[in-house]
């Protein structure tokens, strides 16, 4: 008598991982699908039957999902990143809307924060928020893939395919930001940002900035853009060090709110008006935005929509219906930091 079939066997044939095999069975979107029909047509042909007790003890749910917010600590560890806690609470309010529960935790990029949620039936997905340096936490998404973890990134598409992202447009945020500056009459724009591959959010702003000015018929001064992490400490080092340099700028785009506060209070503190010298345009539109002086303005990301889709994702993931990658649009804020004549709300 033949021995029953195994994933194992499937697998084989199949010429792919036994973890590609149970998602395919599964019928995941993470795997394409072609591979998906010929797994499954292997399955047939080999009479293969999933055993459902087995099954049934690997899907049991818990009805809660896990939101993990992965952030390095600053000279103030206190300090939460506004940004976060705009996503935290859509995120908490889409989750109770679908019944679900949500366990936070706040982890740092640089700790063992992809440990088993799900294998120890904490959570049955993972929503993964955070700023950082991408080539610390890319080997710990492959090992979420590898466990066959269902979890989605806020953040700049992925390379590897089987991570499931959704974000704002970065590209065009950084568009309509350096659009907007020029249009006001600026024409020598700092961008104060990461604008390597380490962080890709910001590396976009940077490349829309950039885009914008080529269409604009603007030449790239690199001497103009300055790294800065998304602290307003940063922002003030970055502006000093613009300052120091002697280059010529009438306006500074910044790849976070956090570093533009930073920027004007090191602008006000040398003596430089904003925006009658200097303009100033930020990103993210956080609470405090609006009550910067002067008010700053800003590209919006939609903490609420945002929310909303990311929870919805990672419940079709579980559920293995179809999802894919997500880009959402971004709005400018016009308040008074700009230089545009408008009433701050």
């Amino acid at each position: 008598m033949a021995s029953k079939a195994t994933s194992i066997d499937i697998a084989y044939r199949a010429g792919v991982s036994q973890s590609t095999v149970s998602r395919a069975l599964r019928n995941s979107p993470l795997v394409n699908l072609e591979t998906r029909q010929r797994i499954q047509a292997i399955a047939k042909e080999l009479n293969y039957k999933v055993d459902k007790n087995a099954s049934n003890l690997r899907t049991q749910n818990s009805h809660t999902l896990a939101l993990l917010i992965c952030e390095d600590p600053t000279n103030d560890d206190s300090m939460i990143n506004p940004f976060f806690l705009s996503m935290l609470g859509s995120i908490t309010r889409a989750t109770a809307r679908q019944g679900y529960d949500l366990l936070v935790s706040f982890q740092q990029l640089s700790s063992d924060w992809h440990a088993d949620y799900e294998d120890s039936n904490k959570a049955d997905g993972i929503i993964l928020l955070g700023y950082g340096d991408y080539m610390d936490y890319a080997h710990k998404l492959d090992k979420l893939i590898e466990k066959e973890t269902h979890f989605v990134i806020w953040g700049a598409e992925h390379n590897n395919k089987s991570v499931l992202s959704i974000g704002c447009d970065n590209h065009q945020g950084g568009v309509i930001a350096t659009e907007h500056l020029l249009g006001l009459g600026r024409k020598h724009i700092a961008f104060l940002g990461d604008s390597s591959s380490r962080s890709p959010e910001f590396r976009d702003r940077y490349l829309g900035h950039v885009d914008a000015l080529k269409a604009a018929g603007i030449s790239i001064d690199k001497q103009l853009q300055h790294d800065a992490i998304n602290t307003e400490g940063s922002g003030y080092d970055a502006t000093n060090q613009l300052l120091d340099s002697g280059i010529v700028f009438d306006a500074i785009f910044t790849a976070s709110d956090l570093i533009a506060i930073g920027a004007i209070r090191a602008l006000k503190k040398r003596g430089v008006s904003v925006p009658e010298q200097v303009a100033v345009v930020g990103y993210d539109d956080i609470p405090v935005a609006s009550f910067a002086n002067p008010a700053l303005t800003t590209i919006k990301q939609d903490t609420q929509f945002a929310g909303e889709i990311l929870v919805e994702s990672v419940l079709k993931l579980i559920r293995g219906q179809e999802v894919s990658q997500r880009l959402i649009k971004t709005n400018l804020v016009v308040r008074s930091s700009c230089g545009a004549n408008v009433e701050d709300n």
